[in-house]
């Protein structure tokens, strides 16, 4: 078995055909991601509202974006090493600022907020641009411009901290844009010209199971908002009903993206002639749909434990349907760029969601739920029994 050789004392020795293992320093940056997702799911229940709904829209992209982008970086810098920790730890420390501030983004703490974003993106940037020099000239090209264009996204975060109101959303969704644009535009720069996914030599597993850890973070609290919910209420049938409905749901969301497409995506990553490209698309920006789906879903279940009889109020139906369509949306995509084609079961399960949109003023939030939950086991059975292992004929 052939070994790539280090070209930098800070960079990940690569095997061929292996991929390189998730490391615990990774896994313990991730625990800050925990709370930030915990943040914008309890910030979202106590002021759901259209505003309310697009600025925990952009604060999960803003979120998403320092983890992304960390996952990216260390999928060249090898995390056991002792710069490359401290680097995590110092992300760590100024995601657990952001994560403190998420409620407050938009009131008294934005400036706060901005300056631990905007630090972060920098001092992790400007660390691999030094590292990468000598030791992967294409690299070390790119993270120059991707500095650069962090540095112009900076101007418009601190300015907005500095505002209020509806300027200070402004000015942060033209930072957010940005700094979104980057990747799709090659991060062109005048005089640095721009990259291409051929040049991003990634590393495709080591980035899907980043990626599908990410997901299991946002599933896990999922699972915690719902326990936490639950427990303080009465063990009756009612209530009963309402938690199984909400475990049954994680569970569907689970078994729909590992039971094949997690795999399959990272086999395909792996092999394929251009990982930059498919890491770009269905992992960089497709999975933030997928997260959102899970906090959307798990913000209806909470609604529903709460109040699980009644009227069907319009932010719980908003939840319990946005979030199932949001995450088949998410899957759908992920798996048209992964396998080629568009799954038939998601299609028909994004269409069921979409009827059932039209029906909360006729069921209970229990009910509304339940229906929701059943096509996202529908399409989990569809997938499974449908992509199963034929037997070979003798």
């Amino acid at each position: 078995m052939a070994k790539a050789q280090k070209s930098g004392a800070l960079l990940r020795e690569r095997v061929e055909h292996q991929h390189a293992r998730v490391s615990y320093v990774e896994l313990f940056f991730d625990l800050v991601f925990v709370f930030a997702i915990t943040q914008i799911s309890h910030t979202l229940l106590e002021h759901f509202s259209g505003l309310g709904l697009a600025q925990a829209a952009f604060l999960l992209g803003a979120v998403w974006w320092i983890w992304i982008y960390t996952s990216w970086v260390t999928n060249w810098l090898d995390p056991e090493t002792t710069p490359v920790r401290l680097l995590l730890f110092g992300l760590m420390f100024l995601g657990l600022v952001m994560s403190c501030t998420l409620p407050e983004a938009f009131g008294g703490s934005g400036l706060v907020f901005a300056a631990a974003y905007v630090t972060a993106q920098l001092m992790r940037s400007i660390f691999t641009t030094v590292s990468l020099k000598g030791a992967s000239p294409t690299n070390h090209r790119n993270f120059q411009r991707i500095t650069i264009w962090l540095c112009c996204s900076g101007v418009f975060w601190i300015a907005g901290g500095l505002s209020e109101g509806p300027l200070r959303f402004g000015l942060w969704l033209v930072a957010l844009g940005i700094e979104y644009v980057g990747p799709a535009a090659g991060f062109r720069v005048p005089g640095l010209g721009r990259s291409l996914t051929s040049d991003w030599n990634v590393e495709g597993g080591h980035l899907a199971e980043r990626c599908a850890l990410f997901i299991i973070i946002a599933l896990g609290e999922s699972v915690l908002m719902t326990g936490v919910t639950a427990a303080k209420l009465p063990v009756t049938a009612v209530n009963l009903t309402a938690f199984v409905n909400a475990f049954l749901s994680s569970v569907a969301m689970w078994w729909i993206y590992f039971h094949i497409g997690a795999e399959r995506g990272s086999r395909i990553i792996a092999h394929s002639d251009d990982p930059g490209r498919i890491a770009r698309i269905a992992y960089t920006y497709l999975h933030i749909l997928l997260v959102a789906g899970i906090i959307l879903v798990a913000v209806g279940d909470e609604l529903v434990i709460a109040h699980p009889l009644g009227h069907t109020d319009a932010k719980t139906a908003i939840a319990v349907v946005g979030g199932p369509a949001c995450y088949l949306l998410g899957n759908l995509l992920f798996k048209r760029v992964t396998a080629g084609w568009y799954p038939l079961s998601h299609l028909v399960g994004l269409g069921l969601i979409a009827i059932l949109a039209f029906f909360p003023a006729f069921l209970p939030p229990l009910g509304f739920s339940l229906t929701a939950t059943a096509v996202l086991i529908l399409v989990a059975a569809w997938e499974a029994i449908s992509l199963r292992p034929r037997p070979k004929e003798a």
